[in-house]
C-alpha cells in the first residue's frame, strides 16, 4: 500500500500540479496584499495618519449610509446589520479587529478564500486524478497488476489528502511571509473576540470569547482544510464518474459559483441548507457572519459536508470496483 501511495505521489509531482498550484497562490496573495496596502493608503487618505478607533468608526458610518440605499437586497442589507453592530462591539470594548500585521492579512485571507479560491486550487488536483488515466489508457495498466481495485483506488486518496494538507500548509505560509515583507511579522497575540451568533437579525454576544490571534488562526485553518477535503473528496468523485478531465471540472466549477450565487439568495429557501456549495463558508460561523440560511450552526454546516463527503467515498469505490473499463 505505502508502494502504491509513493507512485501516486510521484504522478502528481511529475505532472508539476502542485508547482503549479504554489505558483497560483504566490502570483494571486502577492496581488492580494498589493491591493491590502492600497487600501490602507486610501484609508490614510482620506481620515489622515489616525489610529484604529476612527478608522473603525468611519467604517461604520459607511456601512450605515449603505444600508440606507434602496438598491440593496434584505439578505445583504441583514448582513450589513450585524456587521454594524460587530464593529460596535469591538469599538466599545476598545478592540482592534484588524491589527496590523501579516497575521491579521493571513485571518483574513483564510476567511475570504475558503468558498473559493481554496476549493480552485484542489480541483486542479483533484479532478483529474482518475480520469486523467482513464483517457490516457494507463488506468488499465494498473488493473493488470495482483492488486485489488479498492486498493489503487485508495492510494489514490490517500495521495489527494497529502496533496490537499501541503497545499493548505503552503497556503498559509505563503500568505505569512509575502503580506509579512510589507506588513510586518508581528501581531500573534493582538486579541481576537470571536463566538458571535445572529438571531434573528440581532447580534448575540452572550458568547463571544477573547482570544489571542494565533488561536483564531490555527481554528480557521483546521476549518479551511476540513472544507478542502470535502471539495477534493467531491471532486475526486466526478473523476471516477467522467472520462473528461474538462468535464470533471467544469461541473465542480460550475457547483462552486453556483454556491456563491445562491448564499446571497436562498435566505426563503430552506432546502437549500443541504447542499455543500452552501455549507463551504466554514469560517463565517467563527466571525460571526449572518448564515445564508437562517438558523444554520457550524455543527450542521460541518454534518452536511461530512455526509457529503462520506457519499462521493461510497459512489467513488462504488463505481470504479464494478465499472467496465476500456
Amino acid at each position: 500500500m505505502n508502494k502504491l501511495i509513493f507512485n501516486e505521489m510521484l504522478k502528481i509531482i511529475r505532472k508539476r500540479k502542485l508547482v503549479v498550484v504554489v505558483a497560483i497562490m504566490a502570483v494571486l496573495i502577492s496581488l492580494f496584499t498589493y491591493a491590502q496596502f492600497r487600501e490602507v493608503q486610501r484609508q490614510i487618505e482620506k481620515l489622515g495618519d489616525v489610529d484604529w478607533r476612527t478608522t473603525l468608526q468611519q467604517q461604520i458610518v459607511d456601512t450605515q449610509n449603505r444600508l440606507t440605499s434602496s438598491g440593496i437586497s434584505d439578505e445583504w442589507k441583514a448582513q450589513l446589520q450585524i456587521r454594524v453592530q460587530q464593529q460596535q462591539y469591538y469599538l466599545d470594548n476598545d478592540i482592534n479587529p484588524a491589527e496590523p500585521g501579516a497575521p491579521t492579512f493571513v485571518r483574513s485571507f483564510a476567511q475570504e478564500s475558503i468558498t473559493l479560491f481554496v476549493p480552485l486550487l484542489i480541483m486542479i488536483i483533484a479532478a483529474d486524478i482518475v480520469s486523467s488515466e482513464r483517457s490516457a489508457g494507463t488506468v488499465k495498466l494498473l488493473l493488470t497488476r495482483p492488486v485489488k481495485r479498492w486498493k489503487i483506488l485508495l492510494s489514490k486518496y490517500v495521495a489527494l489528502l497529502l496533496s490537499i494538507s501541503i497545499i493548505v500548509v503552503l497556503m498559509g505560509v505563503l500568505a505569512y511571509l509575502i503580506s509579512g515583507v510589507v506588513f510586518g511579522f508581528g501581531g500573534w497575540g493582538a486579541p481576537i473576540l470571536t463566538g458571535f451568533t445572529s438571531v434573528g437579525g440581532e447580534l448575540n454576544t452572550s458568547n463571544v470569547q477573547l482570544i489571542d490571534q494565533w488561536q483564531y488562526i490555527l481554528m480557521e485553518f483546521g476549518l479551511v482544510w476540513f472544507v478542502a477535503i470535502v471539495v477534493g473528496t467531491i471532486s475526486f468523485m466526478l473523476s471516477v464518474l467522467l472520462k473528461s478531465t474538462s468535464a470533471s471540472m467544469g461541473v465542480m466549477l460550475a457547483a462552486l459559483i453556483a454556491g456563491l450565487i445562491l448564499s446571497n439568495l436562498v435566505s426563503s429557501w430552506q432546502s437549500a441548507k443541504y447542499l455543500f456549495m452552501i455549507n463551504l463558508d466554514l469560517t463565517g460561523y467563527l466571525a460571526g457572519s449572518s448564515p445564508p440560511v437562517p438558523g444554520m450552526t457550524l455543527l450542521f454546516s460541518i454534518g452536511v459536508l461530512v455526509v457529503w463527503a462520506v457519499a462521493a467515498l461510497l459512489v467513488s469505490f462504488t463505481v470504479f470496483v464494478r465499472q467496465d473499463v476500456y
